[in-house]
């Protein structure tokens, strides 16, 4: 039969799944009534991809180097194995089990690994960042092959047909081992705890080879290295702002319209995805984190950085999502970076700028959403997800401008479409400062070197090119074909 798409009651789509072959599933929530849309196939088509073909490439002739073990490095590293070609690896921080322990010593505010954290280690970034496989690029190449080898690894079913498909931070580090393990089983090499510099390219072990650098967004150190040795690069638009944080049971009544228990056990919790415009700039949401936890996210002393995260069942009481104001930094991409360690210094020092030594290490400030947006202080916060603790703070008196008056004005705009969500049952806490790199590496467009240095590939999310996990994903699988096209191995 040939696919078709049908609309249906979440009760329905749960008993039609039973009979389809499900290929695309998303929710309709517009109406009061909440609709599933189902493009179905036919149940006898089990072969729902062509799995990966992995060669043994213990003794290939050609090796490329990968700086980054994210998902740009794992997935080219992939790519390079299926066409023959060896990947060696090289990333700075821990594996994921060991990354864990130093994830968990940072939420219960003893200490913060600089290499080892929530951005740094294997899986990049996004590993404890919830696992959402989702884009907005529709132009950038076969999303869906992503999508099919996240699901080779061990993702479920759903990533193949969710509109907004997503794993959990709990899943998705036992997929991410999975990859390492295939990829060392296959004859490539991988090395953890080995940060790479641009001088390493004088000695013998890398002269003349290729590298992929898939080094995240958080990799300042690196890239102000990579500046001073004149590998060309640029400021570029970003976001920033803060992570703001509902109970989930309040977002649940105004996006699926009061909706009973028993619905919502069936679709899952309400996410949303919110936009306005703010003096011509764009105010949004960013990584909505349904029945999920606020994480410190920083990877340098004394900053404070936050970031959402969610297990694969989503069922914790909260609910959150970054809100940032989209920026324009003007001079060089090291003022850039200067403008984004700023502010999440400025962050910090808002809280532990007094003598008062009581303040918990990774402690966030905070403040109620409509007394931020009101300019009072907050004279108490709601209960809140984030472990390390949240301390009451002006926020509305130190986010520097445009990023203030953008959030005070985008969440007003908020409020009247959505009737209940400008509230202080809500807490806002800064700063939500990566969502996105502020710079970018200038790269041919076709051969995706850079326009400086032929032998280095740019790719990812810190490189200026991805948003998130499946972008920098199919980044990393196109510096990959791009090399065995154009380049030398």
């Amino acid at each position: 039969m040939e696919s078709r798409q049908i609309i249906l009651s979440p009760q329905q789509a749960i008993e039609a799944q039973q009979h389809y072959r499900v290929i695309k599933r998303s929710i309709d929530a517009r109406q009061r009534e909440l609709k599933v849309l189902l493009t179905v196939g036919d149940p006898s088509e089990k072969l729902l991809y062509a799995p990966p073909h992995f060669q043994d490439v213990s003794h290939a002739a050609q090796s490329v180097q990968i700086v980054g073990a994210g998902p740009a490095g794992l997935f080219a590293a992939l790519t390079l194995i299926e066409h023959g070609i060896k990947p060696i690896i090289f990333e700075r921080g821990k594996m994921v089990s060991e990354r864990k322990c130093d994830v968990a010593l940072l939420n219960r505010n003893m200490g913060l690994n600089p290499e080892s954290n929530y951005c740094f280690g294997e899986g990049g970034a996004g590993t404890f960042s919830d696992g959402k496989l989702f884009s907005r690029s529709k132009k950038r190449g076969n999303m869906q092959r992503v999508m099919e080898l996240f699901h080779y690894f061990g993702a479920p079913d759903s990533v193949l047909y969710e509109a907004h498909a997503h794993i959990g931070s709990d899943k998705l580090p036992a997929i991410i081992k999975a990859m390492r393990e295939c990829i060392l089983s296959h004859g490539g090499e991988v090395h953890f705890t080995e940060k790479w510099t641009i001088a390493d390219f004088s000695s013998s072990r890398n002269l003349d080879a290729s590298t992929i650098l898939a080094i995240g967004h958080s990799a300042h150190d690196t890239y102000r290295e990579l500046y001073a040795a004149g590998v060309a690069m640029e400021a570029k638009g970003c976001a920033m702002g803060v992570r703001i944080e509902h109970p989930q049971t309040l977002i649940n009544d105004i996006f699926y319209h009061h909706q009973p228990q028993s619905v919502i056990d069936l679709v899952g919790n309400a996410s949303y995805s919110l936009v306005t415009q703010v003096q011509g700039r764009g105010v949004y949401s960013f990584c909505m984190c349904p029945g999920g936890h606020i994480v410190p996210a920083g990877s340098m002393s004394e900053t404070c950085v936050v970031n959402g995260m969610s297990a694969s069942h989503r069922n914790s009481p909260y609910a959150n999502s970054g809100m940032v104001v989209a920026l324009h930094p003007e001079g060089t991409a090291i003022d850039a970076l200067d403008y984004q360690e700023n502010l999440e210094h400025l962050a910090y020092q808002s809280i532990h700028q007094s003598s008062d030594s009581s303040t918990p290490l990774a402690a966030a400030p905070a403040q109620r959403m409509l007394d931020f947006v009101e300019g009072r202080a907050s004279t108490s916060l709601p209960a809140c997800s984030y472990l390390p603790g949240i301390v009451p703070s002006r926020l509305d008196q130190w986010l520097p401008e445009p990023i203030r008056s953008g959030l005070q004005q985008g969440f007003r705009d908020f409020g009247r479409k959505y009737k209940g969500f400008l509230t202080n049952e809500a807490v806002i806490l800064g700063v939500e400062s990566r969502s996105s790199s502020p710079i970018r590496i200038v790269r041919d467009p076709e051969t995706m070197q850079s326009v400086s240095h032929p032998w280095l590939y740019p790719c990812g999310e810190g490189a200026g090119y991805a948003g998130g996990i499946t972008s920098s994903a199919l980044d990393g699988i196109n510096a990959a074909m791009a090399i065995i096209q154009h380049g030398t191995v």
